[in-house]
């Protein structure tokens, strides 16, 4: 059984996608069509930078989500594979989650770039600069950290918000939180605490208002029919019904994204193969620290592309 996972924020890098816009034609389809959707050269920034305004979270979202989704179609339309036979489950981190509703017929490319947009710009809305933090704390089980958030907490939020592997965990919430739960999960026995450079606490209480501005914006959206089962982030559960769609997109904006819980759920249910499409290897690298039984292919050029072909002929 195979699957495929799609990357989240933190993926980004300048000269995405390029190599393969000039390969594939399909690839470059997807770049002009998401340009025009939001009425926004993103490619020339995804090609040229700068860095800082790519790394801007109303830009890297839908820039992701295009470079995967290019990769999906070259890989579907050049390279091929059959939808149909080429994944039993999909699966995104955080974003990734749309590219991957995208990919599963859920969203057309249009409307899953306008969505991310909304998305990254009520996301950074919802916190003003500063006042937000994210810590990456490693070696440290998920009881010892949710016990640190709650010690540390204060009447503040801090909370688990991104569950990626044995011993990585992220937290999120209001900064002086993050630094008080960094501090008493070293005491526990954490190895590091690592703060990261965000502009924003994602996937905590705090992002409550940017959940309501996606809720409604989701309204007037129709949901298509799923072509292959999705792992939701909030539940880490397989979901194949249309009208459960939105909910879960609303709900994984103030929850924490259960990455290490949906690999191994794929590993359970009988997956051997995923290929990571899209930029970088982040996912690929969870992967294996999660499931060393899987075998984990990135796919993000045209030389992976046709790699990943080779799988399904």
């Amino acid at each position: 059984m195979r699957a495929f996972l799609f990357p989240g924020q933190g993926s980004q890098a300048v000269g995405m996608g390029v190599a393969l816009a000039g390969a594939s034609r399909s690839a470059r389809d997807v770049f002009d069509e998401v340009d025009q959707a939001l009425g926004q050269n993103l490619f020339r920034l995804m090609r040229d930078g700068p860095e800082d305004e790519l790394k801007l979270t109303e830009n890297a979202q839908p820039a992701i989500m295009a470079h995967s989704i290019a990769v999906f179609r070259a890989l579907t339309k050049d390279g091929g594979v059959e939808l149909t036979k080429a994944a039993n489950f999909v699966a995104g981190h955080s974003l990734g989650e749309y590219s991957a509703l995208c990919a599963a017929g859920s969203f057309d490319l249009a409307t899953t770039a306008k969505l991310l947009k909304l998305r990254g710009q009520a996301m950074q809305a919802a916190v003003p600069v500063g006042q937000g933090a994210m810590a990456a704390i490693l070696g440290l089980d998920l009881a010892g950290i949710e016990a640190a958030c709650a010690e540390a907490a204060q009447g503040e939020v801090v909370s688990p918000a991104n569950i990626n592997s044995p011993g990585q965990v992220v937290i999120a919430g209001h900064a002086a939180a993050v630094r008080r739960a960094s501090d008493a999960a070293i005491a526990a026995g954490a190895a590091r605490a690592v703060p990261l450079q965000v502009s924003a606490p994602f996937h905590c209480a705090l992002m409550a208002p940017a959940a309501k501005k996606l809720a409604s914006a989701l309204e007037r959206i129709e949901i298509g029919p799923l072509a292959f089962p999705v792992i939701a982030n909030v539940d880490a559960r397989p979901n194949r019904d249309p009208s459960r769609v939105k909910d879960l997109l609303v709900r994984q904006v103030d929850h924490p994204v259960r990455w290490e819980e949906t690999v191994r759920a794929m590993a359970s249910d009988g997956v051997t193969h995923i290929l990571e499409l899209g930029p970088g290897k982040v996912l690929a690298g969870l992967v294996r620290r999660i499931a060393k039984e899987i075998e984990v292919l990135p796919v993000g050029t045209p030389e992976g592309v046709e790699a990943a072909a080779k799988l399904f002929a």
